[in-house]
């Protein structure tokens, strides 16, 4: 077993797992895994430019990200960063901030690689489980960003497009400054017709009807999971794995579209972070449903951090390396 840190900074928010991995067996034991809400993609598909106040949030996880790598051990730390920072005309200060309080450069990836890392962080334990018939679908709705994933033990095919729930919020549900509470038909209507046009976007490249099993990500899927499961809070064993009907999905994004602010944010698996933003997001889980006809997805709470985990220890597996992580700063 081999001890790292992953850190995947999206649109919404910032992850750190530091685990125990052992990539051959597909082994991953946790030993700290958290998230903040920092909304990095505050204002970016509308200026182009990662705000001041967001980069502050997010440089302020980091420094806390930071200690608990230290105290914890961790032999490397890859940071990914996904799709607000690929659009940001100023993410050079972004890469600055993260190097001086971490000691390590972010990745900018790509949406292609951020399907691969999340495909195999959802399904390596999947594998083994006769009852889920392949190929499967992994589908990661980010804030900015959606990846679309098919492939069996490997990926077969993936593409990301640009619709997730932070960038379909601030683009058709923000009047003056404020979120719509609740939302107008329209506003969903125009949602729903960007949703449609990226699923036929991601269709050219990924053959999304042809998987036999959806696999749904990040905090979008696994917020609507909770609600379906009547949770009294937020219970990461008992959402993970979890397999949640279309008929369930269907009557929370119809519960979630009629809620005012007050009322989502009532509901006991929200996180505050994502009360304006889970109407959106669960459109975009509902519309991918129809797309391919799935009767049920399966919510991993296993996803990106994971498939970064297990390729950080397999890189240093085959290089026989024992460098520890850059001290952080």
């Amino acid at each position: 077993m081999t001890r790292v840190a992953a850190i995947d900074c999206g649109t919404n928010s910032i992850r750190l797992l530091v685990a125990d991995a052992d990539p051959a067996t597909g082994e991953l034991v946790d030993l700290d895994r958290r998230m903040t809400i920092v909304r990095l993609g505050q204002g970016v598909d509308r200026t182009g430019r990662l705000a001041p106040e967001a980069l502050e949030r997010t440089f302020a996880a980091c420094r806390e990200y930071a200690g608990i790598i230290k105290e914890l051990g961790a032999e490397r730390l890859r940071f990914v960063a996904t799709s607000a920072s690929r659009d940001a005309e100023n993410r050079d200060e972004f890469v600055r901030g993260v190097v001086d309080i971490l000691g390590v450069e972010p990745e900018v990836i790509t949406g292609d690689q951020e399907a691969e890392f999340s495909f195999t962080g959802a399904t390596k334990e999947l594998t083994g489980r006769d009852c889920l018939a392949k190929p499967y679908l992994v589908v990661d709705i980010g804030g900015g960003s959606t990846e679309f994933v098919v492939g069996t033990e490997h990926v077969e095919a993936a593409r990301s497009v640009d619709v997730g729930c932070v960038r379909m919020t601030e683009r058709h549900l923000v009047r003056d400054g404020v979120v719509s509470d609740p939302p107008e038909r329209e506003q969903l209507d125009a949602i729903r017709a960007d949703i449609e046009d990226a699923l036929d976007l991601a269709e050219r490249t990924v053959p999304l009807k042809e998987a036999r099993t959806l696999v749904g990500l990040a905090g979008s899927v696994t917020t609507v999971a909770g609600i379906a499961l009547d949770l009294p809070a937020y219970d990461s064993s008992a959402i993970h794995h979890a397999r949640i009907s279309y008929d369930q999905v269907s009557a929370i994004v119809d519960r979630l579209t009629h809620a005012t602010h007050a009322e989502r944010a009532a509901i006991p698996v929200m996180h505050e972070g994502r009360v304006d933003v889970i109407a959106a997001g669960s459109l975009v889980l509902l519309a991918i449903m129809d797309r391919i006809g799935a009767r049920e997805v399966v919510v991993s709470e296993h996803d990106i951090l994971d498939g970064i985990a297990f390729n950080v220890a397999q890189e240093i597996e085959e290089r026989g390396e024992t460098a520890s992580a850059p001290e952080p700063r």
